[in-house]
């Protein structure tokens, strides 16, 4: 006797004892992969936890401070705007430094990755690693003898110590760009500043980004120093300390100082994702 032929079933499903039932492996296969997700440039997270942290630390420092003994020694040294005077000049001279370090350091090092001058490379960075390996301190005191006292030496200190990280960081971030894409680009007509605006910069800004918030960094460290120039700055209240042997006003001018490393950085660190192009965000 001839039996029927038995019906063909869809992959992925089985008959036992009659009953049809469908692979589970199969039907996974077949359903459609979840949506991505995309996360948020910056997360609540990052934007809260250091200042919060900053303020409690702050305020706890001001009640200690308000219930320290102060004799008239320590009286004197935060009279009157004394401390606000002395902030102000070290967010000044962090500010004056770092701008003057981006407008030499990145226009060097763009000119220093053109094939007209990569033979100066090597004798460009053996300068920008003399600044920084040079002692801070011994290097403040050449420019006050050749100088004199004041912001101005203070301030090429400064510069000649943070210039390293953005003009290695600058010359770095544009070799690492693809030849063949920089090539491509030049075949489609584009013009070499063309080139350099639109892809190669482009393409460099985190790398060059790390360099400004590394230097940015530095510079508040260094205008601690700047107080041994006659520069001021929240040196002068470390110092001050360290000299008369006052804890409390030793303690103020490290944790402002502390503090306004860490904000720098803080901040920075937003605008290094802020200002990253979108195509090369990297998420955590």
């Amino acid at each position: 006797m001839n039996t029927p032929p038995s019906k063909q079933r869809p992959e992925g499903e089985h008959e036992v004892k009659g009953l049809a039932f469908r692979d589970e492996g199969a039907a996974e296969q077949e359903a459609p992969p979840p949506a991505a997700t995309v996360k948020r440039r910056i997360s609540w997270q990052k934007l809260t936890f250091l200042p919060a942290f900053l303020a409690a630390v702050l305020l706890a420092t001001w009640l200690w401070f308000e219930q320290a003994d102060l004799d008239s020694i320590s009286e004197n040294a935060i009279a009157g705007d004394l401390v606000w005077k002395a902030l102000r000049q070290h967010i000044q001279l962090t500010v004056i430094s770092t701008f003057f370090v981006l407008i030499i350091a990145i226009p060097l090092g763009i000119l220093l990755t053109r094939k007209a001058f990569r033979m100066a490379t090597p004798i460009a960075m053996t300068f920008a690693n003399m600044g920084q390996a040079t002692p801070a301190i011994g290097l403040l005191a050449l420019l006050v003898i050749w100088l004199g006292i004041g912001e101005k030496a203070a301030l090429i200190g400064m510069i000649a110590y943070a210039v390293l990280p953005v003009l290695s960081n600058t010359i770095a971030g544009l070799k690492a760009n693809d030849p063949t894409l920089l090539e491509a680009a030049r075949g489609i007509g584009m013009s070499p500043m063309g080139v350099l605006s639109r892809i190669e910069l482009p393409l460099a800004v985190p790398l060059i980004l790390a360099g400004v918030r590394t230097a940015l960094v530095l510079n508040v460290g260094t205008a601690t120093l700047a107080t041994f120039g006659g520069g001021g700055g929240l040196g002068v209240l470390i110092t001050t300390g360290i000299t008369t042997q006052r804890m409390p006003v030793l303690v103020l001018g490290s944790v402002l100082t502390v503090a306004l490393a860490l904000l720098v950085d803080w901040l920075a660190s937003l605008a290094e994702l802020l200002l990253r192009p979108r195509g090369l965000e990297v998420e955590s």
